[in-house]
This record gives C-alpha cells, sequence and structure tokens, in this order.
C-alpha cells in the first residue's frame, strides 16, 4: 500500500475511487485505520469470499503457515477464520459499469505492480473511455 501511497493524489485527480480489500477480519482494519491517514476506502474480505470470486484467492498450506508465523504473521488471528486462504496480489481498474479494464494478478505475493506501471494503466483506461 505505500506505493499506492505515491499515486493516490494522482489516481483520485483522474476521477479513480480506490478501494483496498483486506484478509483481515473489521477489527484489524479499524486498528489499522486509526494509525494511518489513508484517504481511500478499506473492506475486509475475511472469508475471502470476494478473493475466490475472483479467482484469486489460494491456501497457504501447513509449512507455509508456519512460517508466515515464524514471521509473527498470524493470518487466523488477522482473518478471525482457520480458513488459511490468503489472496495474491491484485490490481483491478473497473470502470463505473463494472467492466474490468486493466487487471495485475501476480501468483507470487513478494512481486507487486510498480507505482509508475499503475499510473499508466489508470491514465490509459481513462483514455479508452
Amino acid at each position: 500500500m505505500g506505493q499506492l501511497r505515491e499515486i493516490e493524489s494522482k489516481l483520485t485527480g483522474l476521477g479513480y475511487q480506490i478501494v483496498v480489500i483486506s484478509p483481515d477480519r473489521p477489527e484489524k482494519i479499524q486498528e489499522l485505520t486509526a494509525k494511518t491517514d489513508y484517504d481511500y476506502t478499506l473492506l475486509s474480505d475475511s472469508d475471502l469470499a470476494a478473493a475466490r470470486a475472483m479467482g484469486i484467492a489460494f491456501r497457504v498450506d501447513d509449512e507455509g503457515f508456519e512460517a508466515l508465523k515464524g514471521y509473527n504473521l498470524d493470518i487466523e488471528d488477522a482473518s478471525g477464520k482457520k480458513h488459511h486462504l490468503l489472496p495474491v496480489p491484485a490490481v483491478f481498474i473497473i470502470d463505473t459499469e463494472g467492466v474490468i479494464l486493466f487487471e495485475y494478478v501476480n501468483p507470487d505475493y513478494r512481486v507487486r505492480i510498480d507505482s509508475k506501471t499503475l499510473l499508466a494503466a489508470a491514465e490509459a483506461s481513462k483514455k479508452k473511455k
């Protein structure tokens, strides 16, 4: 979300509404929003219903679950669920009619979209309409 912060004002200036969907439960999101000054909407998808519907949910195996705990990341506590699901990093640019104009999905959670690439995609998507 840090890179998004770099271009947030440019995206909203283009007329985009930014919505971030998190696998964290609502209480965790409230804790986060109390500590930060994000201007975008942050929603909870702790059941991962939206992530599953978009085809971006994956199950963390037992080894991965234990590895995450070693990094002090408890996905059961964060989501409030024992499903061991997480979304892969994804960005969608959607028009007002629900048509996806651009999507970035990367199964490698360590690789996120570059802010310059996202801004260029947002600008190009605006020109399509």
